[in-house]
């Protein structure tokens, strides 16, 4: 019966619950995150988690999120393996001397700046795809979250994205 659900009981027995997941969850954490997640963040995302559309909108963005860095990690493995072809063919071109040495040598110092260039590359497409989700997060209402760099925020904010997968995997009564 889907009235049921939504009675102000048991939305507020759901609600109950799902706090004290969170302040259990909160508790677990070092204290220099603790005291950055106030019992007004838990229970505004105890709120925001009383109909199932944060816990859908997140799972979106982890498949996203999965997807991304495979892909991510193909471009970085096709380099290498190109990188690993054209060592093979010079090695296999020239007869061992000096010269060879010396071409191997610029050959493998170029590679070294190519890879790391790409890793540069592949490092801001990371953190575009972080700051989307924390826009998309942010639009959709979820406390605490908001578009930031700041290291100390975006652990906060992943602490509360473990939550939220944690409690999405629960039977909440």
């Amino acid at each position: 019966m889907e009235v049921a659900e939504h009675t102000p009981e048991v939305l507020q027995r759901k609600l109950y619950f799902l706090l004290e997941q969170l302040q259990d969850m909160a508790r677990e954490l070092p204290p220099k995150y603790q005291m950055r997640v106030p019992i007004e963040l838990l229970s505004g995302l105890a709120n925001c988690l009383l109909n199932d559309t944060v816990f859908e909108i997140v799972k979106g963005l982890m498949e996203i999120q999965h997807v991304t860095e495979k892909h991510l990690f193909q471009q970085r493995l096709q380099i290498i393996n190109k990188h690993t072809l054209e060592i093979q063919q010079m090695v296999n071109s020239n007869p061992i001397s000096e010269q060879q040495e010396l071409q191997k040598n610029l050959l493998l110092r170029r590679h070294k700046e190519e890879l790391k260039q790409t890793d540069m590359k592949l490092v801001i497409q990371l953190d575009q795809k972080v700051s989307d989700q924390q826009s998309t997060l942010e639009k959709a209402g979820v406390p605490g979250f908001f578009v930031t760099d700041k290291p100390i925020e975006v652990k906060v904010q992943m602490y509360l994205l473990d939550f939220i997968l944690r409690l999405s995997k629960m039977d909440i009564p």
